[in-house]
């Protein structure tokens, strides 16, 4: 469905400050990126608290200037890596949890469940 976007509708920003769908994809690496690091930390650091800039991770991460079936190619590994990740941590180490930015603590469970709901919500937008 992704690889049959063409090009040029990937790469096209709605506005100026409006992420590209290739931008978006950007996006769920960092946001793929962030949780991954949040689903094994937790499981030995007592509630950590790992947050990003989402706008910045996505300027620098010069999504727009890349390939974007590199850019698809990767986000659909990392995300397959994830899930054999999820599927092993003992159910003791999916009620541990991390520190967000409202300060509270989330468990790992209600973090993988959010990060699917995130997923899903921009795949829609594109």
């Amino acid at each position: 469905m992704l690889l049959a976007i063409p090009d040029d509708e990937f790469s096209r920003k709605p506005a100026p400050d409006k992420w590209s769908k290739k931008e978006i994809i950007g996006h769920l690496i960092d946001s793929a990126t962030n949780n991954h690091h949040r689903f094994v930390r937790a499981q030995f650091d007592d509630n950590p608290t790992i947050l990003y800039d989402q706008n910045l991770w996505n300027h620098h991460g010069y999504y727009q200037q890349m390939d974007g079936h590199h850019l698809i190619a990767f986000w659909a590994m990392y995300n397959q890596h994830i899930i054999e990740l999820i599927k092993r941590i003992p159910k003791e180490g999916l009620e541990r949890g991390c520190r967000m930015r409202d300060g509270e603590v989330y468990s790992l469970s209600w973090l993988f469940d959010d990060y699917v709901r995130h997923l899903e919500h921009h795949l829609r937008q594109i």
